[in-house]
């Protein structure tokens, strides 16, 4: 595409209740923009916004999407079918033996995205070492395709026996439904590895969000043409529009991966890199530890199924702004998993236009306004004003459920809860993995994480909490500090001796020219394009890896007893180890926006304040300086408790803490 190397770009991401915008203007300045999603279409929202931000034509658009997310959730993705090796059609259903509730007397496993009708078998075999034991027999194909037919299936998904090994049964498959005119995925293409139920369920979670993805680029890239589109992945890294449409499981966490991006190029900008990214939206919040770069990791979990591909090493908690607060029969409080969404949204916003007339629950976000942690004219920079008569009327309601004395009580209470669950999973990826978060900074972001980041961090012992300038839309900043890459695999199970080196480079140099292939397809040149190589390796008997990055002068031995020293405490020098699968990465340059510096002036930080208002913490109200962010200077600092105004998120720093301004604008509050 012409504009291809654009340096004017605006990144977009679409959440559950706002799509953020982040625009670099022809001047060199930070624009930004929230605009109300449109759930049931989202690319009328960023084409509004686009609008309303006169993007010229020439920008390039650089998007971070939920719908591939929310087909697998909400189970709305394409009529898949599987065709498999005669004998391994129900692989979907047995899966694996692991209990997640090791105590549940029934466990109820997530039904198999294609229903056994749908998965059809051929009689095909291809052996461990890739050779052909029985040959396709192609004339079985067309009854498989009268059914797709008249079952009208729109997607499907292929993964034959140690197809990666011998993708030529796989690829015949797919010349013969290629009449039908619907979308084939097949797993030689999307994951060539072995670990046959991993590779036979990313194949489908593809086939199955594929369509739906396909079609909403289709009608996007029309919709900001002559701009360009790209799309984060969820490894942090951006593809084409088209590339997404057709490996959409790539894109699966996305958005939250474009803030896990941003959190860290913010971070390290001022001077931290050692960081808790902490992302509160309006229906969930999501937590990454990233200890000096960004965490990717093979294998993740979607929906209760596993996704094998590169992904931001994220966890993810029904907790949210919008997050819905209930009493249970026992009595006990409940904040999410569910969440008021975009509509009818928290009751607090009940004077948006065209506003439906479902019944108001009480949320989070009401609970904040309540204590006084929301300004009903501060909102989004006053463009929104909320509604405190309905979060009180809510949350007075809840107080009697909850059997105490007022709509603050049960406020703090929701709050309380909110937080715990949000405790437990920084906890997860930090304290049950070895980390000490003591010994990080928690950079919160997300329309709602600033209200509750320095509570989060005092019950975690988290010294330090960095809140960049634009926390709101700190995702849509990440698309654009993200990098065109693209991820390649394949398994080749050798033992490392004398011969595996010319194994290896065999297939790395076949994997780096499919690489300058793709590339040069989306108008990179070979020349400016870096390639990094990994290997996963174990010793002989092991069931899992460690995956090792190496260059071309390094002994991969040595590297990997180093790695399972680290990571388990003890290596074995004189055992055999094996070769399981080599991985590559290619990137293209982008030139990176730079954060602007601010100027020191000589106003006092006394002068940004604009009011005081009492505001509950503790279960007792503080009477409370209130700032406008747009008036710091570098230098400022101050001391909580403090709420602190800016259009896309609002600041809440409780007693005991004190807020210095640095020289890029973020608010670094440490504990007093």
């Amino acid at each position: 595409m012409s504009n291809r190397h654009a340096t004017l770009r605006l990144g977009v991401d679409t959440g559950g209740t706002f799509t953020d915008f982040v625009w670099l203007d022809q001047a060199g300045n930070w624009q930004i923009h929230k605009q109300r999603s449109t759930p049931d279409e989202p690319s009328a929202a960023i084409l509004n916004g686009i609008e309303m931000l006169a993007t010229p034509s020439t920008a390039a658009v650089v998007h971070g999407t939920t719908v591939a997310t929310n087909a697998l959730l909400e189970r709305r993705g394409a009529r898949t079918a599987l065709i498999a090796t005669k004998g391994f059609t129900d692989i979907l259903a047995i899966g694996r033996q692991n209990r997640p509730n090791l105590y549940a007397l029934v466990p109820q496993k997530p039904p198999p995205l294609v229903p056994q009708q749908w998965r059809f078998a051929v009689d095909e075999r291809v052996t461990a070492e890739g050779d052909v034991l029985q040959a396709l027999d192609s004339a079985e194909l067309a009854s498989i395709l009268d059914k797709i037919k008249r079952d009208q299936i729109e997607s499907v998904a292929v993964c034959l026996l140690f197809s990666f090994l011998h993708p030529e049964h796989e690829q015949q498959i797919a010349a013969a439904l290629e009449p039908l005119g619907i979308p084939v995925s097949l797993s030689s293409a999307i994951l060539p590895e072995y670990r046959e139920y991993e590779r036979t369920a990313t194949t489908v979670i593809n086939a199955y969000v594929a369509p739906k993805m396909s079609r909403y680029l289709t009608r996007l890239q029309q919709g900001v043409a002559p701009r360009s589109l790209t799309v984060m992945q969820s490894s942090g890294g951006l593809i084409s529009a088209h590339t997404a449409g057709a490996e959409a499981a790539r894109t699966v966490l996305s958005g939250p991966a474009g803030g896990v991006v941003g959190a860290f190029y913010v971070a390290a900008q001022g001077g931290f890199d050692q960081i808790i990214t902490f992302d509160m939206g309006g229906t969930s919040t999501d937590v990454a530890l990233c200890p000096g770069q960004v965490p990717v990791a093979i294998d993740t979990e979607i929906a209760g199924l596993p996704l094998r591909l590169p992904a931001i090493a994220i966890h993810t908690v029904g907790a949210g702004g919008g997050s819905i607060a209930h009493v249970d029969a026992g009595g006990a409080l409940h904040v999410g998993p569910e969440s008021a969404g975009a509509d009818p949204g928290p009751a607090c916003y009940f004077n948006l236009p065209g506003q439906t007339d479902k019944v108001l629950l009480p949320t989070v976000t009401d609970a904040n306004l309540v204590l006084g942690r929301l300004d009903t004219d501060h909102f989004l920079g006053g463009s929104l004003r909320l509604e405190t008569q309905r979060a009180y009327a809510v949350l007075a309601k809840l107080a009697q459920e909850m059997g105490v004395d007022s709509a603050e009580t049960a406020a703090w209470d929701v709050i309380r809860v909110a937080n715990a669950t949000m405790e437990r999973a920084i906890r997860k990826i930090s304290v049950e993995r070895g980390y000490d978060p003591r010994l990080f900074t928690l950079v919160p972001f997300g329309g709602a994480g600033p209200l509750h980041a320095c509570e989060l961090a005092d019950s975690l012992q988290i010294p330090r909490v960095l809140i960049p300038p634009t926390p709101g839309v700190l995702s849509a900043l990440g698309m654009l500090v993200a990098v065109p890459t693209k991820t390649y695999s394949r398994t080749v199970m050798v033992s490392l001796d004398a011969r595996a080196g010319t194994t290896l480079k065999a297939c790395f140099d076949e994997l780096s020219a499919q690489a300058y292939r793709d590339m040069a397809v989306d108008g990179y040149d070979s020349a400016e394009l870096q390639l990094t190589a990994a290997i996963d390796m174990r010793y002989a008997g092991q069931s899992h890896e460690l995956t090792i990055a190496i260059d071309d002068d390094d002994e991969p031995a040595a590297l990997f007893h180093a790695a399972h020293d680290q990571r388990y405490g003890y290596h074995q020098p004189d055992a055999a180890i094996e070769l399981v699968t080599v991985r590559l990465t290619a990137t293209a340059p982008v030139k990176l926006p730079q954060l602007p510096r601010l100027q020191v002036g000589d106003t006092g930080v006394n002068e940004v304040i604009i009011g005081r208002k009492p505001i509950i913490f503790e279960r007792r109200p503080h009477q409370t300086p209130l700032y406008d962010r747009r008036r710091f200077q570098p230098r400022h600092h101050f001391a909580g408790p403090a709420l602190i105004f800016q259009y896309d998120t609002t600041i809440v720093i409780p007693p005991g803490w004190h807020v210095t301004v640095d020289p890029f604008g973020n608010l670094v509050a440490e504990r007093v």
